[in-house]
């Protein structure tokens, strides 16, 4: 059994109590050595001192819990630090006058009223505890939130290297040549002029690919502008039987990951039949803040099984730059993947 979640994992319940039982009985050796005098006074001094610790230590995990939900460290961090350190502060003395209250009347009968001359003197020395108290647990919020911030950031950007290398390998590997030099070949006995233009097409698509190696982001003209290259390819090696249609109109300040319409389309293309009898149809369009690719579903009847490997990759590419995640939506007439834009202001 685990309980709320600190920054970066979680507590399991023996390791909360247990940890608790230590602090409780640190607290007795250090402040109230003559509860050892007899059985019972130990046993009402641990009760007491242990009421306090695991109060103390519930609130930074709930408060922290919440405020990871609602107000994070990575988004606003000084905001963050003020009202971690503020909640912090009110629990931690409200929850120590209120164990002293409790205590007082269950163990020596005294009712709050009397018992708050006896809190009232020590109230400055509690608040102090609660500020130094806060400050520990908000500084160690903050650095763990900086470590793992770092840590996602070494992996996004090995990641991001990863999906670079296979998607420059999915573009020269062996049935892409293959199938673009027949393409070629026939032409070349067919129609010269068409031949040229093939060639010249394919030259600008490979050139895309070399120069978007070291770029994490491209923008949409220039993956639309690489799209007619590689949709003129295909449109030249299916003829009818592929139907692509870009309805694009990027503004000067979207962006995407390289490559990734080429991969949405290749999988389509890769999935589904391609025949006169079941001609393919792709659309790919702007709705909103989302580029979305659509295709027709028709599965091959013999071919490799999806993994989702490169839905997965695109995935994880875009988790680097922003919230909004892909979206997928499959039925058993159309396959749709909706891809958020990125903006730079």
């Amino acid at each position: 059994m685990k309980i709320y979640n600190r920054p970066f994992k979680s507590i399991k319940l023996w390791h909360y109590i247990i940890g608790n039982v230590l602090l409780a009985l640190v607290i007795l050796l250090v402040f109230f050595g003559n509860v050892f005098d007899t059985p019972q006074k130990f046993l009402l001094g641990f009760v007491w001192s242990f009421s306090i610790c695991i109060t103390q230590w519930l609130g930074p995990m709930i408060i922290g819990n919440q405020l990871n939900k609602h107000l994070r460290w990575i988004d606003r961090p000084v905001a963050r630090t003020f009202v971690e350190i503020i909640s912090l502060l009110i629990w931690s003395v409200c929850a120590f006058v209120i164990v002293q209250f409790v205590m007082m009347y269950l163990i020596n009968g005294i009712s709050p009223a009397d018992a708050w001359h006896f809190i009232k003197k020590s109230i400055i020395y509690t608040f102090l505890i609660s500020l130094f108290i806060s400050l520990v647990f908000t500084s160690i919020g903050f650095f763990r939130a900086w470590r793992t911030s770092v840590l996602n950031e070494a992996r996004l950007k090995s990641e991001m290297m990863a999906y670079k290398y296979e998607s420059l390998r999915n573009q020269i590997n062996p049935h892409f040549l293959f199938n673009s030099f027949n393409v070629l070949s026939d032409l070349v006995y067919e129609d010269q002029a068409q031949a040229v233009k093939f060639i010249r097409q394919m030259s600008e698509l490979f050139r895309y690919v070399l120069d978007s190696r070291d770029k994490e982001l491209v923008s949409l003209n220039e993956e639309v502008e690489f799209m007619e290259s590689y949709t003129f390819l295909l449109k030249t090696r299916f003829g009818d039987k592929l139907s692509l249609d870009v309805n694009l109109k990027p503004d000067s300040e979207a962006y995407i990951v390289p490559m990734t319409l080429q991969m949405l389309v290749e999988n389509a293309v890769k999935h589904n039949e391609v025949s006169e009898q079941y001609p393919l149809r792709v659309s790919i369009k702007q709705n909103g803040q989302y580029i979305e690719v659509e295709n027709a579903r028709k599965p091959k009847l013999v071919g490799e099984d999806s993994k989702n490997t490169g839905l997965k990759n695109i995935s994880q590419q875009f988790g680097f730059f922003t919230d909004r995640e892909i979206e997928v939506k499959s039925t058993d007439e159309n396959f749709l993947v909706r891809i958020p834009i990125i903006e730079m202001s």
